[in-house]
């Protein structure tokens, strides 16, 4: 840690004095280093990177938050990586405020690019870790992006469709509600049937009719008086002379 901390510093002085050497030729925003230092300094971030993991010494440069986030991007990328083999290419971009350099970096698995961006202070400003795929392996996450993302879309579409499906039982669920809630009506109690009156026939027309069978059975027997028949009334029901 101590190396690292020490290398940064020289390489943090070169480019300052560097840049003051010719601070009467060119505006102080502009950055003057040359692409070997930078090429140098750049390997030294990646091994220290690669030492600070392996070692387990992330928490020693929390407070500083562009090493930090190298540090996470390095750790992210070592699982794809692979074992570290060391650094196998530069590119080097130098602006008039800012310094952009690309680290190709062998792996044991994959290879990958550790780009470093210097600001005009001579000072690290970002640090990223990106893993290089081949065109097999981008395709195919392509693909399983693209299947994710229409799995997602067919299970949105069916849960939509089940909920639309449920509508039509609502108005029977309301239905049975309003059942229970509404009291039946009360039954209305039966009137009291009056058994229609039995009027009384008259007795006349049931005396004239004995008086005829018993003249009839005097006329038949000859001699006989009809003095010894006694008239009674008969008092008829109603309904039983019908039916006779």
């Amino acid at each position: 840690m101590k190396k690292f901390l020490l290398l940064l510093g020289m390489v943090t002085c070169l480019i300052g004095t560097a840049a003051c050497g010719k601070a009467d030729q060119v505006q102080e925003s502009q950055l003057q280093i040359d692409e070997a230092s930078l090429i140098n300094y750049s390997d030294q971030v990646v091994n220290a990177l690669n030492e600070i993991v392996t070692g387990g010494m992330q928490d020693q440069y929390a407070s500083d938050a562009v090493i930090s986030a190298g540090i996470s991007s390095w750790e992210s990328a070592m699982s794809d990586l692979g074992a570290y083999n060391g650094v196998t290419d530069h590119k080097v971009e130098i602006g008039s405020d800012e310094a952009i350099v690309e680290a190709s970096v062998s792996g044991a698995d994959h290879n990958a690019v550790v780009t470093l961006i210097i600001n005009d202070q001579g000072s690290l400003s970002s640090i990223t870790v990106n893993v290089e795929r081949s065109m097999g392996e981008l395709m195919l996450n392509a693909a399983l992006n693209t299947l994710m993302g229409m799995g997602t879309v067919f299970i949105i579409l069916i849960l939509i469709s089940l909920l639309i499906g449920c509508f039509k039982f609502i108005p029977q669920i309301q239905e049975k509600f309003s059942k229970k809630n509404k009291q039946p009506a009360a039954v209305p109690a039966a009137a009291p049937v009056v058994a229609a009156p039995v009027e009384e026939e008259e007795e006349t027309s049931d005396e004239e009719l004995i008086a005829v069978i018993a003249a009839a059975i005097a006329a038949s027997e000859g001699s006989t008086s009809t003095d010894g028949f006694v008239v009674r009334s008969i008092r008829r029901r109603s309904g039983s002379w019908k039916n006779a």
